[in-house]
C-alpha cells in the first residue's frame, strides 16, 4: 500500500528558494560537492545514531550509505527545478528497514541528524553562488530543509508502519496455519505440509514437544478477544528469554501453545530435563488469573494431537489453588475418575443412590470412614485412631454400608468400587 502525502508545504519552500535566487542557480555548486555531502551525511549519522554501527545485520551500513546518496541526488534534483515526486526510493528503504526489523525511531533520528548536514551543504552552495539577498536565501534554505525532513519523515514512518502491518498479518496467517496443522494432525505424505513444517524448523531431529492449554481462571473472560490475546502475549513473552520455542494462538475458548526445544545436542550427549518440567516454572509466572494444563513430552510433531488431549485433561484439574497442572503428575486414580465419570453418571449402578442417601444422612461419615480405611491400608483399628472414633463405630458404619450397597468396605475390591463410584459422581 502506497501512502500519499500533501507536498504543498514542500512546494512553497521550493518556491521561496527560487524567489531568493538559490534555485536553480545553486545546483551546479551542489553537484560539485554532492559526493562530499553524501560522505558527511553518513559520518554524521554513524556518530549520532550508534545503533547503525552496532547492528548485527551486515546490510544496514551499506544501505545507509546508499540511502544518504539517494537523498543528496533528490535534493539536487529539487534545487535544480524539479517537482516533488513520490519519494519512491524512500518508500523502498522504509519497506526494507521494516523487513529487517530495524527500529523506526533510529531511522527518524538519522533524518534529524541529516537535517543539519544537508542545511550546511545548501548554505555553502548558496554562498558560492552569491545571491543578491543572502539573508533571505538563508531563511529560504532553513525553511526548505525543515519541510524536506518533515516530508521524508512522514513518508518513512507511514510506509514503515504499513509494511510492518502487512508483515505481521502474513506472519500471523502463517502461525495460524502452522498451529492448526500441528494440533489437528497431518498426513505425512502431504508435501505442502511437510514443506511448511520444515521451513518453520519443526521437522528437526532431537527436538521434544509438549502442549500447554491456558484460560482465564474465570472461564467467561475468554469470551473477550482482548483477554484471550493478553494471555497469548503473556505466554509468548514468558519464553522469550529461554531456549524454549512457543507457537501460541487461540483455539475456541482456550489459548494453545505448542512448546518445543532441543532434546539433546547430539546422539552422544545426555538428554536434557523434560521439556514440560522446564516449561512449568515460566507458566507459573502468568499470575493467579490464568490456569494452565500441560501435556507430557512428545518426541515428534506427529504426536502433538495426543499431547493436546493430555493438556486438555490436565486443564480440567487446574484451579485457582493449583494453577499449572502437568499431565505427567496426575495420579492414575484421578485419570480413571476423570475418564469414567460421564459413563458412571449416565448409567449409575443401582446401589449408588442408596449409598449416597445413607452418606448424606450420616453427614458424610460413611465416605469419610471408607477413605480413612483406604489410607490405613484396610486396617480398621488404625483408621479408627485417625478419625478419633472407637473401632466399633467404624464396624457399625461398615455394616450399614454393606446393607445399603452389598459391598464390604474391608475388602480391597469392594472398597475400591465404592470410592471410585462416589468420586465419579462427585466430579
Amino acid at each position: 500500500m502506497t501512502v500519499r502525502i500533501d507536498n504543498q508545504a514542500l512546494r512553497r519552500a521550493l518556491a521561496a528558494l527560487a524567489a531568493s535566487g538559490v534555485s536553480p542557480q545553486a545546483a551546479p555548486a551542489l553537484e560539485r560537492t554532492a559526493a562530499e555531502a553524501g560522505r558527511a551525511l553518513l559520518e554524521a549519522v554513524r556518530a549520532e545514531v550508534p545503533e547503525y554501527s552496532d547492528s548485527g545485520n551486515p546490510d544496514v551500513l551499506p544501505g545507509l550509505a546508499r540511502h544518504g546518496e539517494d537523498h543528496v541526488r533528490e535534493i539536487l534534483r529539487l534545487v535544480a527545478g524539479g517537482e516533488p515526486g513520490d519519494f519512491a526510493f524512500l518508500r523502498e528503504h522504509a519497506h526494507l528497514r521494516a523487513e529487517q526489523r530495524f527500529p523506526l525511531e533510529f531511522i527518524l533520528h538519522a533524518y534529524r541528524c541529516g537535517h543539519r548536514t544537508l542545511t550546511r551543504w545548501l548554505r555553502e552552495a548558496a554562498q558560492a553562488t552569491a545571491p543578491e539577498a543572502l539573508e533571505s536565501a538563508m531563511t529560504a534554505i532553513a525553511d526548505f530543509a525543515i519541510e524536506y525532513v518533515n516530508a521524508i519523515s512522514t513518508v518513512a514512518a507511514s510506509e514503515y508502519v504499513a509494511r510492518t502491518r502487512v508483515l505481521a498479518e502474513a506472519a500471523g496467517d502463517q502461525r495460524t496455519e502452522l498451529l492448526n496443522v500441528l494440533i489437528s494432525g497431518y498426513d505425512e505424505a502431504d508435501g505442502r505440509v511437510a514443506t511448511l513444517l520444515k521451513r518453520a524448523g519443526y521437522l528437526e531431529q532431537r527436538r521434544a514437544y509438549c502442549v500447554a492449554l491456558a484460560r482465564a481462571t474465570l472461564a467467561a473472560e475468554m469470551e473477550n478477544p482482548a483477554r484471550a490475546q493478553r494471555i497469548v502475549d503473556a505466554i509468548s513473552t514468558a519464553f522469550v528469554s529461554t531456549s524454549i520455542r512457543a507457537l501460541v494462538g487461540v483455539r475456541g475458548d482456550v489459548v494453545v501453545a505448542v512448546l518445543s526445544d532441543i532434546r539433546r545436542q547430539s546422539g552422544w550427549t545426555t538428554p536434557r530435563a523434560d521439556l514440560a518440567a522446564r516449561a512449568a516454572p515460566a507458566l507459573e509466572l502468568l499470575g493467579p488469573s490464568v490456569v494452565v494444563g500441560l501435556s507430557a513430552d512428545r518426541p515428534s510433531t506427529a504426536s502433538i494431537p495426543k499431547a493436546l488431549r493430555e493438556a486438555a485433561v490436565a486443564l480440567d484439574f487446574a484451579n485457582a489453588a493449583r494453577r499449572v497442572v502437568a499431565f505427567a503428575d496426575l495420579p492414575v486414580r484421578a485419570l480413571l475418575v476423570h475418564r469414567g465419570r460421564d459413563d458412571v453418571n449416565a448409567t449409575p449402578p443401582a446401589w449408588l443412590a442408596a449409598f449416597r442417601a445413607a452418606d448424606e444422612k450420616s453427614d458424610g461419615a460413611y465416605v469419610e470412614t471408607l477413605r480413612a480405611i483406604a489410607d490405613a491400608d484396610l486396617n480398621v483399628q488404625s483408621a479408627a485412631r485417625k478419625l478419633g472414633k472407637h473401632p466399633n463405630t467404624l464396624y457399625a458404619r461398615l455394616e450399614r454400608i454393606r446393607e445399603a450397597t452389598g459391598f464390604d468396605g474391608r475388602r480391597y475390591h469392594d472398597l475400591t468400587e465404592l470410592l471410585l463410584a462416589f468420586e465419579c459422581e462427585a466430579n
